[in-house]
């Protein structure tokens, strides 16, 4: 009886064993199978923005920071975004690109022309990282450079300006002389002749992207000089106040701000949302390649803001008739004959500035008034 005892005590412990070792387990009396491993929800894209101001500043990094929200909202979870304000163009922004990708971006765009050299550098050594420059010049097999034609907006702006000026001088209170700032000044001021052979552009350069109380000094002093219509190539909307509080007319750039200022007309302006959804996707997708892109106005990434009350009448119907013309390409802004504002041929009756020459240009149009250094 022992043996026979032993045999079946013998089992039961040689089944509770088999048991255990199949998965078996007991919680509260009622067996439970262990749980089959699951395929994870992929992480998100980690995306970076490098920012020369602060994300309110009423102009550049606003308007990008609202193409990162739009990027934002169009992807939902496939993307995280992190975002570093007021970063100068220094060895800071290397440090900035460093830390993300610390964090896990895999991709960084940097928005402002002075990181040029700086994102050049980092690309190199984080080759498994995508870097987006923003107006600027890099070939390497990990980075995309990118802009718009916002030469063309502007054009269709300074036949605002032209139109409104009642002293045939117009104010220009424009950030640095570097080839983007040139080219959008030279256009402006063929839109202002384009209807008022007699007006003049006065620039006046104040070597920063973002500083409100230096650009309204700037501009106080060419409302000082007779100027009755301001134009921008700045980041807050500190010359437009200027203007308002002279009791003149104001065009802005990078968003549109009408409820901001009295006197404000209108203002070339950006939309970024488009590229950075388009650009993510093919990231995400594997079908991303380096390469240059800028857009032309067609594309809807610059347009001119809707004109305001303050615009001249008649204004809208050469707008129109004038962005049809660019948009059909019936319309060559940089079309000789032109001569720079020393009275030097630079481009011959009939001949059309190529894009690499437009994109490169450091000098001034007949009608502008200043140096571009």
């Amino acid at each position: 009886m022992k043996k026979i005892t032993g045999i079946v005590l013998s089992l039961v412990l040689l089944l509770s064993v088999l048991l255990t070792g199949c998965g078996g387990s007991q919680q509260g009396g009622t067996p439970t199978a262990t749980p089959t491993p699951t395929e994870q929800a992929a992480e998100p894209l980690v995306v970076g923005f490098i920012y020369i101001g602060p994300v309110n500043d009423g102009g550049w990094t606003e308007a990008h920071n609202n193409g990162r929200l739009e990027m934002e909202t169009a992807l939902g979870d496939k993307v995280k975004t992190l975002i570093m304000e007021n970063v100068p163009e220094s060895a800071d922004v290397e440090k900035a690109m460093r830390d993300m990708i610390d964090q896990g971006a895999k991709v960084i765009f940097a928005t402002s022309f002075g990181y040029q050299d700086y994102v050049a550098k980092v690309a190199k050594e984080f080759p498994d990282v995508t870097f987006l420059h923003c107006s600027g010049s890099i070939d390497l097999p990990n980075v995309g450079t990118y802009f718009g034609k916002m030469y063309e907006a502007r054009y269709l702006s300074g036949i605002v300006a032209g139109m409104k000026t009642e002293t045939n001088k117009i104010g220009y209170v424009a950030a640095m002389p570097i080839p983007e700032v040139i080219r959008m000044i030279n256009a402006f001021t063929l839109g202002v002749q384009s209807v008022n052979k007699d007006a003049t552009v006065e620039v006046t350069w104040t070597n920063t992207w973002y500083d409100p109380a230096k650009e309204k000094e700037a501009a106080k002093a060419l409302l000082d000089k007779g100027c009755d219509v301001l134009a921008q190539h700045q980041d807050s909307t500190a010359t437009q106040i200027a203007a308002s509080e002279a009791g003149k007319f104001s065009i802005g750039y990078d968003l549109d701000h009408p409820e901001k200022v009295s006197g404000y007309m209108t203002a070339p302006i950006w939309h970024w949302g488009s590229y950075y959804i388009k650009t993510i996707n093919e990231v995400l997708g594997g079908t991303w390649k380096p390469g240059s892109y800028w857009g032309p106005m067609s594309d809807g990434i610059v347009e001119l803001a809707p004109l305001t009350s303050y615009a001249p009448e008649g204004a809208q119907a050469k707008i129109d008739e004038a962005k049809k013309a660019i948009n059909d390409s019936s319309l060559k802004i940089f079309k000789g004959p032109l001569k720079d504002n020393t009275g030097i041929e630079r481009v011959k009756e009939g001949q059309v500035m190529t894009d690499d020459e437009v994109w490169s240009m450091d000098w001034f149009v007949e009608g502008v008034i200043g140096k571009t250094n």
